[in-house]
């Protein structure tokens, strides 16, 4: 089914279209997710990240709509070593945290019945990401150097998608409890690991010769955004709302590579 491409940066049409298409659930997948590129586009990240949600939250309001929605670790500061809590004070270290944050707020302040749902370092078979990026250099490359002092938990998108369907169709008769539930793969690793772990999985392929990780410390790969050291969330309150638990990032691995072309 084709649905109409919509700019989430501009308030009138969000608007116009849920007032045209008067829907139940209303799930927002759609962020603005180049991180870097925030720092300097500070605007665009917050109409996308947090005013648009905002505008989402509203319309559900009227329409008595459950909204759903996804956010993000990167809300937090990274300073802590245990798995992260709904409840922690977020502290975000760049704008791109920043404006999810925005967003975050906005749904609660508007009164919708909503579910956020907090992931981490999310990749699939399709798209831009991680993922994509490792198997693509590794065809030129004879060796990469990848950062290994960041901790968190890769989340497939096919995950997500499945897990999102599951808990709404677990959400009680006597209604939605809104509020916020970290949605990410169980277990943790570093980027350097998990990119062994993707070449672990593709030596399999025609033609796929894995390159050599140099793990390297966040202070040798500058960016425009600090990331947070630590990005673990702790997903106890999902489980007990919605009965079951999110899988291992390994598994989440194995289905992503399942899903890919052949070639």
């Amino acid at each position: 089914m084709d649905y109409p491409a919509i700019d989430l940066a501009d308030p009138r049409a969000l608007r116009a279209l849920c007032r045209e298409t008067k829907p139940g659930l209303i799930v927002n997948a759609a962020a603005y997710t180049a991180v870097d590129k925030a720092e300097s586009e500070p605007a665009l990240a917050l109409a996308i990240n947090g005013t648009a949600p905002g505008v989402l939250a509203r319309e559900a309001r009227q329409l008595g709509a459950v909204l759903v929605h996804y956010s993000t670790d990167y809300v937090f500061d990274g300073s802590k070593r245990e798995p992260w809590r709904e409840d922690d004070a977020p502290a975000p270290l760049n704008e791109y945290g920043r404006t999810k944050l925005e967003g975050d707020l906005a749904i609660a302040r508007s009164g919708c019945k909503h579910l956020i749902f907090r992931t981490t370092w999310v990749y699939g078979p399709r798209g831009k990401n991680f993922l994509a990026t490792m198997l693509n250099l590794a065809a030129t490359r004879g060796e990469l150097r990848v950062v290994a002092d960041q901790r968190g938990a890769p989340t497939s998108s096919l995950f997500l998608a499945e897990a999102t369907v599951r808990a709404i169709r677990a959400i009680p008769r006597e209604g939605v409890a809104s509020g916020i539930y970290n949605l990410s793969a169980g277990g943790e690793t570093t980027w350097a690991s998990f990119a062994e772990a993707i070449f672990a999985r593709a030596a399999g392929r025609p033609g796929f010769r894995a390159p050599r990780v140099i793990r390297i410390p966040s202070s040798d790969y500058p960016t425009p955004a600090r990331r947070p050291a630590y990005s673990v969330l702790d997903p106890a309150k999902f489980t007990a709302a919605f009965g079951f638990a999110p899988t291992s990032w390994e598994s989440q691995l194995d289905a992503v590579f399942a899903a890919l072309p052949a070639g």
